[in-house]
């Protein structure tokens, strides 16, 4: 991995565009409402290059804003992975950013592939079961996550959202 890359943010969305998981490793002072709102405006850069691309998972650079720069990654089963990655001066490869999503893929997909996890009824009109990967029943896949932005090069305390 790059000596100066830092994951700030992974996000977790649904097919119907609902945040799963949003896990931030930042700093105390900046706020995780940040990276709730990098997460919904990334969906429509996705859905542009999800319409024009190959079946390609990896979408690459979705854009930069302010310190982060922002990449996406749609699974076969149409969930979408958002990372936020401090800048810095040094060169990041794409490589090194696709092996970071497939972990993290690995990581969501052995969370979801547990028999023993009930997956809880939606509330309001939407009658699918949505993933609520805020429940102490995801303890797995938010310590796998930790794990993979520790190895990543993020030393600094978690916080969750959504």
């Amino acid at each position: 991995m790059a000596p100066n890359l830092r994951l700030n943010a992974v996000a977790f969305i649904s097919p119907q565009n609902h945040p799963i998981l949003i896990r931030t490793f930042s700093k105390p002072d900046e706020t995780a409402i940040k990276y709730h709102y990098i997460a919904h405006t990334s969906l429509d850069v996705i859905e542009e290059r999800v319409s024009t691309k190959s079946s390609d998972c990896y979408l690459g650079l979705l854009y930069s804003m302010e310190d982060v720069a922002i990449y996406g990654y749609i699974t076969p089963l149409k969930v979408k992975i958002v990372i936020a990655l401090a800048l810095s001066d040094s060169v990041v490869r794409d490589m090194e950013i696709n092996m970071i999503f497939k972990a993290l893929h690995m990581a969501y997909y052995s969370a979801i592939s547990n028999p023993f996890l009930t997956l809880e009824e939606s509330s309001g009109h939407d009658s699918s079961r949505s993933l609520l990967a805020g429940s102490p029943k995801w303890k797995n896949l938010r310590s796998r996550i930790d794990e993979i932005a520790r190895i990543v090069g993020n030393s600094s305390g978690a916080s969750t959202g959504g």
